[in-house]
């Protein structure tokens, strides 16, 4: 029997068993600071420190993974990417805090923008075909049309880096999260600040939209999921602790379901009401887990670590788990509600 002292609350439930063929990973050259999955396609785009973009198809069997394109894109490291919703453009934001549109198709630089006396970029988020928003290095939350060579709005609500951009599903509010410890929604159409949390005691790192978009998950530094419901941005919820260190980044998967990647490596699955951890995908070998990433079909999830890989993990597994504690609660419960008889016989 293995024992469980000094494991991590995270660990107990165990590493989810991988039911199908996943592809290989995919080693680039160079640290990887991000990565985008194509909206309608096995692409894989990662954005490397050295400025470069790859691109790669991936696939299981004779199919395999296949470089496309390898761009020297930006001079300087390349910390944001993101497809636009159909997937026929590629959005690059880089240290020098310019924005690149890549043309998927032609392999070519459709167009690039900057804001005048705009900081180092570090988080990137498509609104729709031609909307984009992008937040900086000190704060700032932009918002592009990508026709036009100048931002159409400006937000300065913030005064440390905008570690990630999360839009809602019909395109109305924006949501920040801050490594000043806020998380700031803002109306897209108004372009305006609608509301902003208290100050947390800890940076704000990652962000999801979950139970139908009624709650927020947002991962912290200080080993939390903190949980808002949707439009009461004000204060938290809920609050569900367990990760060994930072939340670094999170990918909604279902409806009660987020993957976290930590800084201690692994890729774990968190279910949210009831608040539990599923078990873990697998791990970098202890390097942080700097994105995680859901594929178009949903059946893989990509992650990306500074040990220059990208790897996959089967999430069928997943449903089986769910499925297997409600059989056990059922049970529980019906234990519990046995009548008083029963209990006594069961003793004899």
């Amino acid at each position: 029997m293995t024992s469980t002292k000094g494991m991590d609350e995270s660990d107990r439930s165990g590493e989810i068993k991988q039911l199908t063929e996943v592809p290989q990973n995919i080693k680039l050259k160079a640290n990887i600071v991000d990565i985008a999955c194509h909206p309608q396609k096995n692409v894989i785009a990662a954005g490397l420190i050295d400025g470069n973009i790859v691109l790669h198809t991936y696939g299981t069997g004779e199919m395999g993974n296949k470089e496309l394109t390898n761009l020297a894109h930006h001079k300087n490291p390349c910390r944001a990417i993101c497809f636009s919703e159909t997937g026929e453009h590629l959005f690059t934001g880089a240290q020098d805090a310019i924005v690149r549109v890549f043309d998927v198709e032609t392999n070519s630089v459709f167009r690039r923008f900057c804001r005048k006396d705009g900081m180092p970029l570090y988080s990137i988020q498509p609104i729709d075909n031609f909307f984009l928003a992008t937040g900086e290095d000190d704060g700032q939350v932009v918002l592009w049309d990508f026709r036009m060579q100048t931002p159409i709005a400006c937000f300065e609500d913030n005064e440390d880096y905008i570690s990630c951009l999360v839009v809602n599903k019909d395109k109305k509010i924006l949501l920040a999260t801050s490594g000043d410890g806020f998380l700031s929604a803002y109306n897209i159409r108004g372009k305006k600040l609608e509301a902003q949390s208290e100050q947390f005691n800890c940076d704000l790192l990652c962000a999801g939209i979950f139970k139908g978009g009624t709650k927020v998950a947002v991962g912290t530094n200080n080993k939390a999921l903190n949980i808002f419901n949707w439009g009461e941005f004000g204060n938290i919820s809920d609050r569900f602790p367990g990760h060994p260190g930072s939340v670094d980044c999170m990918v909604v998967v279902s409806d009660d379901v987020v993957v976290t990647g930590c800084e201690d490596g692994k890729v774990r699955a968190v279910q949210l009401f009831p608040n539990r951890f599923l078990g873990y995908l697998g791990s970098h070998g202890g390097y942080t887990v700097e994105r995680v990433r859901l594929t178009h079909d949903k059946a893989f999830i990509a992650s990306s670590s500074y040990d220059q890989k990208i790897r996959f993990w089967d999430l069928s597994g997943i449903e089986d788990l769910k499925n297997e504690d409600v059989k056990e609660t059922k049970e529980k419960h019906k234990q519990l509600n046995k009548p008083v008889n029963d209990f006594f016989a069961d003793l004899a």
